[in-house]
């Protein structure tokens, strides 16, 4: 029986997340994501899938994320019906999270068609909300440390990422004529420290491994995060404006409203009003505590729930309601997604907003070259929104310290404890050419046998196993 991988996506970049295995006869499609960030990127979204959906037998999901899940709706549409396996809470997230997608494109088709900026007559989504409904009953929920079997020759096992509530490490077992091999992939790692998350599970063995590359050239110290957000908090203020907030609706969101409430009850910022602009991430507050053992903070569900409130904190649920934010000349906070300003009601806050020299925008996580946020990180005078150039007059910050993502520390730290080296590793998931870097790193540091793939390159992995 012989072994194969397919780079189909986030090779030299860290969207798109998909990698097509073949064992033998079973076709298996670990994680299946939407291309974000540059237009040549974007595209691939409309192309054609490079294989045959109905060929696939599975995809094996590791974390909620749309660049790691937002495909699966076309990819159904264009014959997949397999089955699509996924932590629990990953399986609710991801109902949330392409139901809300597809929304965002459907509204965003529409509008590009009603203001004449889009270069077709008649815009249409990448794919609808019926198509998203269409997912959900061929998932599979598999716990942190459940061994599965998925094919005779195949099982799989998820250990916490610590990313996401949910996220999964995963480990691929291939039975073999005569052996057992075992893959591993990363997914995207957490930080050690998570304020909510428990640490990376570490592992200590496999014979290939894909290893994510988003920080892996970057250091991102563990400061603290209290003190970083209470001096913007406090610099936004005394300019009298508004703080804008872009971030993730999950995961991001809760942590911010956790370090907002922290610091106001600990008096070390003023109790001002804290808008919550998204539907998504008020949806996803609630499976915190419904799924305590999938995190590390030990309150009750009432007390969990106060955690995440401030006096003065406010759900934004419609439109209307979202654009009279734009009223607010001072002393507030808006959080709204999306984390990376590629759609969502964070345009037209960006919108208004980015013009106003009194305003802040607080850039709270990783930013994918060719978003909306790499542009702010980058400098760039003017942000391209609803087809026009808006000129960026407003304050900037960069908060590392709130990265859901492991540092090059981390990283080096999560393989060192592998004691046996793996016999192949591939660098996915990261950006040239620190990608580049970071393997020769793990040559330099780790002696591994490192392979940086291409997009739509193939390797062999193991042959008449």
């Amino acid at each position: 029986m012989n072994v194969t991988v397919k780079f189909l996506g986030a090779a030299r970049s860290v969207t798109g997340s998909r990698y097509l295995l073949t064992v033998g006869n079973f076709r298996m499609l670990f994680d299946c994501g939407l291309f974000q960030g540059l237009k040549e990127l974007r595209l691939r979204n409309w192309d054609d899938f490079p294989i045959d959906p109905s060929t696939l037998d599975a995809v094996v999901i590791s974390h909620a994320h749309i660049d790691h899940s937002g495909y699966l709706p076309k990819l159904m549409r264009e014959g997949f019906a397999g089955k699509i396996y996924c932590t629990p809470p990953t399986a609710e997230l991801m109902k949330i999270m392409l139901l809300d997608s597809a929304k965002l494109q459907e509204e965003e088709a529409a509008f590009a068609k009603r203001k004449g900026y889009s270069r077709h007559t008649d815009p249409q989504p990448l794919y609808t909300s019926a198509d998203a409904e269409l997912v959900f009953p061929l998932i599979r929920r598999v716990g942190y440390n459940e061994r599965l079997s998925i094919h005779p020759s195949v099982s799989i096992c998820y250990h916490d990422a610590s990313h996401l509530l949910g996220s999964a490490i995963t480990e691929v077992f291939i039975k073999g004529e005569s052996q057992t091999k075992k893959i591993i992939f990363s997914g995207d790692l957490g930080r050690q420290n998570d304020a909510m998350l428990r640490p990376p599970k570490r592992l200590t063995e496999a014979d290939v491994l894909f290893i994510e590359s988003t920080y892996g050239v970057k250091d991102n110290p563990a400061t603290d995060p209290l003190l970083d957000l209470e001096r913007v908090v406090k610099a936004a203020r005394e300019r009298n404006g508004v703080l804008l907030i872009p971030a993730f609706a999950v995961g991001r969101t809760q942590t911010l409203l956790y370090y907002l409430h922290n610091l106001i009850e600990a008096g070390r910022i003023p109790d001002i009003p804290v808008y919550i602009d998204s539907p998504m991430a008020i949806s996803t507050t609630y499976l915190y505590y419904r799924f305590p053992e999938y995190h590390k903070v030990d309150f009750s569900n009432s007390l969990f729930a106060r955690q995440l409130e401030t006096n003065m904190l406010v759900f934004v649920k419609n439109e209307l309601h979202s654009k009279s934010l734009n009223e607010i000349k001072s002393n507030a906070i808006i959080i709204s997604s999306s984390g990376m300003m590629t759609g969502g009601r964070i345009l037209h806050h960006l919108f208004h907003r980015l013009r106003k020299p009194e305003d802040t925008v607080l850039i709270s996580g990783y930013q994918a070259e060719g978003t909306r946020g790499r542009d702010l990180v980058d400098k760039k005078p003017t942000i391209k929104i609803f087809g026009e150039e808006v000129p960026v007059k407003c304050h900037v910050e960069n908060m590392t310290s709130l990265s859901g993502h492991a540092d090059r520390a981390e990283l080096f730290d999560w393989m060192r404890a592998f004691q046996v080296k793996p016999k192949q590793a591939f660098t996915v998931h990261g950006e040239a050419p620190g990608i580049d870097q970071y393997a020769q790193a793990i040559r330099d540091q780790l002696g591994w046998n490192v392979t940086v793939p291409e997009y739509l390159e193939s390797f062999s992995l193991f042959e008449g196993i």
